[in-house]
């Protein structure tokens, strides 16, 4: 079980890593990908997953160092809290903005609309690819610590 949860481990790193730099590319180039979300969501699944293989060898018996499992269950916060504010962006933009509502946007100007498209879909990149780093760093650290 500690080979597999090891693997997963190193699987995990991997995943988010990528999201990571991947998720910055494409905020720095204003570009969306269906990629980066395909490995960003698998990243995610994977940091549950290895919390539980975590959790299972805990309830076997194993005892980790304490800042292991700190540095292991932290990701799910991050991730939490990551999507928490993705899904909160679009209205923030339009607050920025000083729409009430997305029915608004579709008011204005095709130019305007995707200019604000645009912009939220930059910030739900940023937000996440940032939460795939943060979460790589605490997955390496937690791989050092054990």
């Amino acid at each position: 079980m500690k080979q597999v949860h090891l693997v997963v481990g190193v699987i995990t790193i991997l995943l988010s890593g990528v999201a990571a730099v991947w998720g910055g590319w494409c905020w720095w180039r204003v570009r969306n990908s269906t990629w980066f979300w395909r490995v960003l969501r698998a990243s995610q699944v994977a940091v549950v997953v290895q919390a539980a293989l975590g959790g299972v060898l805990v309830l076997m018996g194993h005892k980790p160092p304490g800042l292991h499992v700190l540095y292991g269950v932290l990701p799910l916060f991050v991730s939490f809290i990551a999507e928490q504010m993705r899904v909160s962006t679009a209205q923030m933009v339009l607050d920025k903005r000083g729409f009430e509502s997305a029915q608004e946007v579709g008011t204005l100007p095709q130019e305007e609309q995707q200019a604000i498209v645009v912009m939220i879909m930059r910030r739900e990149l940023g937000v996440m690819a940032l939460a795939a780093l943060v979460n790589t760093v605490l997955l390496a650290r937690a791989a050092m610590t054990h």
